[in-house]
């Protein structure tokens, strides 16, 4: 029964998230962001931890596969798109992928973070999964690579909009990508909001900032 009551309780935050987001559509309210702030809330009034939470919740924690499956959907009806404009993709996408490490390697070092950390720092721009990967590779922490993956997500998908505005990135094929490849899955998602193209795009910018990284990380590692 404790898992039926958790499931519905997370889907139904999350309506009343996407209804407030509608309400006052800021990048702050989009409906991830306040879902999580919302469940939080319910898990500390009612003291509840949050293994016991997951205890009931972990259904849709298990959806996330297929959900990320189902992008693959405006991946096949642009296929030709992406096809034409690998090339831009593959370079933006690498621009991405290094501004995205050598940033968060350069912060760490200039604030003297050790260097477990700079490890599970570096991997923060991609999909959960491959950053935990990365992270035991190098040396770093996996649990604290989840933690930067979840800040690099959720401050992509908030700053994006100013930025789209502030630099005038009006097209689908630039914000798929921007999100994609800095935001990895949260990124993709919100993609979704400018069109289905932004969001082909922004999967494949997933994809190969995942790839791109497994390959750059370990080297950049190596020379440290």
């Amino acid at each position: 029964m404790i898992e039926l009551f958790f499931v519905l309780l997370t889907i139904g935050l999350y309506v009343l998230g996407i209804q407030i987001y509608k309400w006052k559509k800021y990048p702050f309210t989009i409906p991830i962001i306040t879902a999580t702030t919302l469940i939080i809330v319910f898990l500390f009034l009612m003291d509840f931890s949050y293994s016991f939470y997951m205890s009931g919740a972990e259904w849709i924690d298990k959806l996330l596969g297929p959900a990320v499956v189902a992008l693959a959907y405006p991946l096949y009806i642009y296929r030709g798109l992406i096809v034409r404009y690998m090339m831009p993709l593959l370079v933006g996408t690498f621009t991405g992928v290094s501004i995205g490490v050598l940033s968060g390697l350069i912060l760490a070092k200039w604030v003297g973070a050790p260097e477990n950390v700079i490890y599970s720092l570096l991997p923060k721009s991609v999909t959960t999964p491959v950053a935990m990967e990365i992270a035991k590779m190098t040396g770093g922490m996996p649990s604290i690579a989840v933690v930067f993956v979840m800040v690099a997500g959720m401050g992509g998908v908030i700053m994006a909009p100013y930025l789209f505005k502030w630099f005038n990135i009006e097209s689908e094929m630039g914000r798929g990508l921007g999100l994609g490849a800095a935001s990895h899955a949260i990124g993709t998602a919100k993609s979704l909001e400018y069109g289905h193209q932004a969001a082909a795009i922004g999967s494949v910018a997933m994809t190969i900032s995942a790839l791109l990284a497994s390959i750059l990380i370990p080297i950049i590692s190596s020379w440290m």
